[in-house]
């Protein structure tokens, strides 16, 4: 279904190293090559979620140009190229529930969603960070070679403090940061 979908919509697919502020892009240079980018370290059913993402975006510029990026015209095309992949012999079960709800009206990042967000999460590779929801309110991390004390949560996101300004930052719940004291209760 990829390859067919590459061939209706031909373009320059590249897998990139990691960049931390997305999993994948769609860009039209000037002149006129169409692009999409994956990243490189995204497990099997993320990265297949990203590149129909991505897909998306080229079938929907093909087909009016202007519009917003996750307006009302590329929910739909994502909608429609995703439907033939939600099945069980493509996604395992967490997934496939997650990723149904998502879709009926989705976001601009598939980590928008928390839930479809720890569903994918769980086919990662093992790594050593943990999730900013889960440590403690009052708890020291470390991000980005930078100390925040964890505040609560605002509505979708966690206001934390920089030690060293005291500035106010916001972090995604499924923020990964290296908590500093791991002896929690």
């Amino acid at each position: 279904m990829v390859v067919d979908l590459t061939e209706r919509y031909p373009c320059h697919l590249k897998v990139v190293n990691k960049r931390r502020s997305k999993h994948g892009d769609f860009k039209k240079f000037s002149d006129g090559r169409l692009q999409i980018t994956i990243n490189n370290d995204l497990n099997p059913y993320r990265f297949l979620l990203t590149l129909i993402h991505e897909f998306a975006h080229l079938v929907t510029f093909e087909e009016y140009r202007k519009v917003r990026p996750h307006g009302q015209e590329w929910k739909y095309n994502f909608k429609l190229l995703m439907l033939p992949f939600l099945k069980p012999n493509i996604f395992p079960n967490e997934i496939l529930s997650q990723l149904a709800l998502y879709l009926i009206n989705p976001k601009a990042s598939s980590d928008g969603d928390v839930k479809l967000s720890a569903a994918l999460r769980n086919y990662d590779a093992i790594g050593n960070k943990t999730l900013i929801f889960e440590i403690p309110d009052q708890a020291e991390f470390k991000f980005q070679n930078r100390t925040f004390i964890k505040g609560k949560k605002r509505r979708t996101r966690y206001e934390c403090i920089e030690v060293m300004t005291h500035k106010k930052y916001t972090f995604h719940p499924h923020a990964e940061v290296d908590p500093l004291n791991k002896n929690y209760e």
